[in-house]
């Protein structure tokens, strides 16, 4: 027995390399608009743009066991596709592109669904320990009109079903970091595992753990004030009273919508262990409502870890609390099981 080894990489049609050192390389692709792919290949790729590494080696180290202090995977914001829906993108030829799946097809997945606006510069800073080791990255990125719409936003809980379902995903055991609305798009993905279970009971039985970093829980005014705080700041009053407007106009479109996927989140078909970061100051997260799932859960026999802090900052607990976040991450990860697909590290 051992434990599920970290490391991630993204997937799509566009491709960028970026290197590491001499060896440590991986490979960004993109695969729709919001889902990408990281991984590091045994094999190139054609056509790829190379860029400099990052270095990181200042970030706070969880250890050898954890982090290594090598300088950065991470690619610079203006040649990413984490976020840009307006780059080129470059067909790889069927052999290349069987070649770089086949690399990483035995790579356990970190399947990432980050907050909303999440910056490429930030979000490498939480793949980059993964890729660290040996696992694979698809990066999950929401639109505010998934939440706003969900119905749209249940197409989109699809869209990544069927991705993990693609024959290059398939059958590899998963690890699933959930950061404020991304906690919400993932049980998009869970709702339709609840409604057809047979269909996609492979998925569910592939998550090896889930983390919830701010997960946004509480009321509908605390979904108003996180899109005030996250699409206008310095009108947060104003978006938080038209968005409150909004959901009363379309209940039948918004608010039964959201209170059957709190339904389904409590009741979850994900049963692995999991782990809740959260804080009593956070606006958009009420700490009442997440310990109520933590009980639920528990009650429901799943293994429950939470690290709560009096004061932090929204879906930013591992830069306001280094030490404590990454240690407490650290046994959580060394407490899952091993999969019987190992990453070749």
């Amino acid at each position: 027995m051992g434990n599920l080894p970290f490391s991630a990489s993204l997937f799509g049609t566009g491709v960028t390399k970026s290197e590491k050192g001499s060896e440590g390389k991986f490979i960004t692709r993109k695969i729709s608009k919001g889902i990408t792919h990281y991984y590091a290949p045994f094999t190139q790729a054609a056509n790829q743009t190379v860029c400099p590494a990052k270095d990181l080696s200042n970030s706070h180290s969880l250890g050898s066991s954890f982090l290594h202090s090598a300088p950065s995977a991470a690619t610079d914001p203006s040649s990413s596709p984490l976020l840009s829906d307006t780059l080129p993108q470059t067909l790889l030829s069927s052999q290349n592109t069987h070649q770089t799946h086949s690399a990483s097809s035995n790579r356990p997945i970190l399947l990432f669904f980050s907050w909303l606006g999440a910056q490429p510069g930030t979000v490498a800073k939480y793949t980059e320990m993964y890729l660290e080791r040996g696992m694979d990255v698809l990066l999950v990125q929401s639109s505010v009109f998934h939440f706003l719409w969900p119905s749209w936003g249940l197409d989109y809980g699809l869209e990544v079903l069927k991705v993990l379902e693609e024959p290059q995903f398939s059958g590899r055991p998963m690890l699933v970091y959930a950061s404020s609305i991304g906690g919400y798009t993932f049980t998009q993905v869970i709702t339709h595992i609840a409604q057809r279970p047979k269909e996609h009971a492979d998925v569910a039985q592939r998550v090896t753990g889930h983390i919830y970093d701010s997960l946004v829980a509480g009321s509908l005014e605390h979904m108003a004030i996180g899109l005030g705080k996250t699409l206008l700041p310095s009108l947060e009053g104003l978006v938080k009273n038209m968005a409150m407007f909004y959901f009363w106009l379309f209940k039948t479109q918004t608010v039964d919508f959201y209170n059957s996927g709190i339904e389904v989140f409590n009741n979850s078909p994900i049963t692995a262990p999991a782990l809740f970061f959260f804080c009593e100051n956070d606006a958009l997260c009420d700490p009442y409502a997440v310990e109520k799932i933590l009980d639920i859960w528990r009650r429901r026999g799943v293994t429950v870890q939470s690290r709560k802090w009096k004061k932090s900052i929204h879906a930013a607990h591992m830069r306001c609390h280094p030490e404590e976040y990454l240690s407490t991450l650290e046994q959580f990860l060394n407490s899952l099981p091993v999969s019987s697909l190992k990453a070749n590290i």
